[in-house]
């Protein structure tokens, strides 16, 4: 594929990522927002479905969900919903009027128009790996996040077409003081890529400050902010049954400018939720409803989608577990919930394995093809997570990167095309039933682009493969972080708009940032 120009785009969208010897660190596939055209995997009959809604129903009705966040609790009162301290239950009346107000499909645009993301339908965009407080490399084995990590994650994030979401942090820098942190963090993330880019709902000012900085990243009026999704958030339930105050506080600001919010419970099954999956999932979707119904009722029509993170607990040791058969299930189970209601879907590509290995690979391979097969538009941690989200890795993102483009390439009408050109008669008459196909013409139109080419993968023999060097695959994902970190150009950005994000920086710093407890 190495004559195949548009297989050389790198950061920035620009050819130009070249090694000594004069190619690309990585000749991967162009950026493109992946369309899943397969039917979903429907494991729950129409009955199964609604006994899943009802039951999540009289979850809300005659349970609750506990809002512990005063001006939701007044919002849902002035709707009419019955609170009991901070308990909140709806009935299925108004959960289906207000969720029936969000759209089922909605546009995020971020600095750079080229990287705009169609959320909803069958389309399906991939998130980088979010939030781990520790980083894993072949070098440095296990570490605390620190700054220079983060942003080589950054890199890759940016380098990497099949990543489209520059998410939450890919590894916490705690050398950076959690009150600037957040400022820190997200003008190297504005700078170093130009792809959509999220907000932690953790605090006023820290959910207040992003959306000023992707804004001034844009340039932007507040008008042009708030016409059109431009940023998102992602909110977590605390299983089971509450919502907690910073979550819900930032959800709604974002709610209220038109951003989008994706509310996420995180449910395992066998520790924060019932053990059968049936169950999970109910619990879940009550948990997700609650907080859409109150973003619809401040702002109807504002970009929502539902999430799911359910699994299962390991029940000798009470550790979470990741890519298990029931994971796979509950992620389709939620997709037929999630179409019900008709809005966007997330999943996740996760694991529970400590270093890049075997088991990190076929957990993160099931949780990913569960994805595909639930229909899921938003896929978070799809590049890099280990150790249950404990640990980021550079290798393994190398490596998941690799399963993206599979899974992208498999999308591909090529792949199940049947043209009179695909189905190939006249090649099989040439050929015959004692020749072969390497040397005929059909082939050689064909042959430079016929198949998925790796990025990391080796299809050499053994012997082949031992006369190399014997090189396992995650040293080989290893050298290829190396040379992306060695030759990563950032993406163009208005210079006077990077400046006006400087200054902006500088001066919520001198203020003092967020508030925190030290």
């Amino acid at each position: 594929m190495a004559d195949e120009p548009n297989r050389r785009k790198r950061a920035g969208g620009r050819a130009g990522m070249k090694d000594r010897a004069g190619t690309a660190a990585v000749d991967q596939m162009p950026w493109r927002i992946p369309v899943n055209p397969d039917k979903p995997t429907e494991p729950l009959d129409a009955d199964g479905v609604q006994r899943i809604h009802k039951t999540a129903m009289r979850i809300l009705r005659d349970i609750g969900i506990e809002f512990l966040n005063p001006e939701a609790l007044e919002i849902m009162r002035k709707a009419g919903c019955i609170i009991n301290g901070t308990n909140v239950r709806m009935d299925e009346d108004f959960v289906m009027e207000m969720v029936g107000k969000a759209p089922s499909e909605f546009t995020i645009t971020p600095r750079n128009p080229e990287r705009e993301l169609i959320i909803g339908g069958k389309h399906m965009v991939f998130v980088n790996v979010s939030s781990p407080p520790n980083s894993w490399d072949l070098e440095r084995g296990k570490r605390s996040g620190d700054f220079e990590t983060f942003k080589d994650f950054m890199k890759l994030t940016q380098y990497f077409n099949c990543i489209h979401v520059a998410g939450g942090y890919p590894v916490e820098p705690i050398d950076i003081h959690p009150s600037v942190r957040h400022l820190d963090c997200l003008y190297e993330k504005l700078t170093l890529t130009d792809k959509v880019c999220h907000a932690y709902s953790l605090g006023a000012e820290r959910v207040e400050d992003v959306m000023e900085m992707v804004r001034i990243a844009g340039g932007l009026t507040d008008e042009e902010f708030k016409a059109k999704p431009r940023m998102y958030t992602n909110i977590n339930s605390v299983s089971p049954l509450k919502h907690d105050f910073p979550m819900l506080d930032g959800a709604m600001r974002l709610a209220r400018r038109g951003q989008p919010v994706i509310v996420t419970p995180f449910t395992l099954a066998g520790a924060m939720a019932p053990v059968t999956m049936s169950g999970a999932v109910a619990l879940s979707i009550a948990e997700a409803l609650a907080a859409v119904v109150l973003l619809q009722y401040i702002n109807p029509g504002c970009p929502v989608g539902i999430g799911t993170f359910t699994s299962n607990v390991d029940m000798k040791s009470g550790a979470p577990a990741f890519g298990t058969p029931e994971y796979m299930r509950a992620t389709q189970m939620t997709g037929q919930l999630v179409r019900f209601y008709g809005v966007p879907m997330r999943a996740s590509g996760v694991c529970a394995a400590n270093v890049p290995d075997g088991q990190a690979m076929w957990e993160t391979s099931n949780s990913l093809w569960s994805a595909v097969q639930s229909q899921t538009n938003m896929v978070y941690h799809a590049a890099g997570w280990l150790e249950g989200g404990l640990i980021a890795s550079p290798e393994k993102f190398i490596m998941d990167c690799e399963v993206l483009q599979m899974i992208q390439r498999y999308f591909e009408e090529a792949t199940f095309a049947t043209t009179d050109d695909d189905l190939a008669f006249d090649a099989i008459k040439e050929v015959g039933p004692s020749g072969h196909y390497f040397g005929i013409q059909h082939t050689q139109d064909r042959y430079q682009h016929a198949f998925y080419a790796p990025i990391a993968s080796d299809w050499r023999n053994y012997e082949a493969w031992q006369l190399d060097g014997s090189v396992w695959t995650t040293e080989r994902a290893h050298r290829i972080y190396k040379q992306i970190m060695a030759e990563f150009e950032a993406p163009p950005m208005n210079g006077d708009h990077q400046e006006e994000l400087r200054r902006f920086v500088a001066k919520r710093k001198q203020e003092g940032g967020a508030p925190t407890d030290f």
